[in-house]
């Protein structure tokens, strides 16, 4: 009686000792099951937030340009309203500014008697050209304005053209200087040198 009581017993032990293990292989299954799904469910999430990116980018940085590039037309009007204002003051008057050029630069032209500002970006501020050519003028106020395509990205040029009125100068010189972008703004002077050969002689400087 003992050893069929004992052989039950094994048997018990024996199944119970076999849904202990299937329980455990069963628990683990689910753990790696939900560890692929979660692995799964992380890299289709980085995918769409990486497709969202590639395209939500270029038209966030389009945004960005467009607001640079009306800043910078309007810190040109506003360089040609203080030369305006020196010419108006009379021979010797002066004027100091801060110009911020955080993105393009700024070309003092004084071989042809011109401001010239120069941004590269991704918004397209006129109709540009074809085959790398300058597109449509257009005037903004007393700035002459267009745009050229270079690849993907549009290359906005704002002109004030004193070649009629003023003579143009940088530090003295009937030169060229290249104003490039800069952390901190600028200190310039606009200085109405008087009349020099029938125009009157603007000199530009960076203090």
């Amino acid at each position: 009686m003992r050893k069929r009581d004992d052989s039950v017993n094994n048997k018990s032990g024996t199944h119970a000792l076999t849904l202990s293990i299937n329980r455990k292989l069963l628990s683990k299954s689910k753990r790696s099951q939900v560890w692929v799904e979660t692995v799964i469910y992380t890299l289709i999430a980085l995918t769409i937030i990486g497709l969202f990116i590639s395209f939500a980018k270029p038209k966030i940085e389009e945004i960005q340009d467009k607001a640079v590039i009306e800043q910078s037309v309007q810190m040109v009007e506003d360089i040609d309203s203080i030369i305006s204002s020196i010419v108006q003051g009379g021979a010797g008057n002066q004027r100091i500014v801060e110009i911020g050029i955080k993105k393009g630069e700024l070309k003092v032209d004084g071989v042809n008697d011109q401001l010239i500002f120069e941004i590269e970006g991704r918004y397209t501020y006129t109709q540009p050209g074809e085959n790398g050519m300058p597109g449509e003028y257009i005037n903004v106020g007393n700035i002459i304005a267009s745009t050229q395509k270079r690849g993907k990205m549009s290359v906005v040029t704002l002109i004030s053209n004193y070649s009629s009125r003023y003579d143009l100068q940088f530090e003295g010189s009937n030169s060229a200087k290249v104003i490039t972008r800069a952390p901190v703004a600028y200190q310039m002077s606009f200085s109405n040198k008087g009349d020099v050969g029938g125009k009157t002689l603007i000199d530009v400087g960076i203090i």
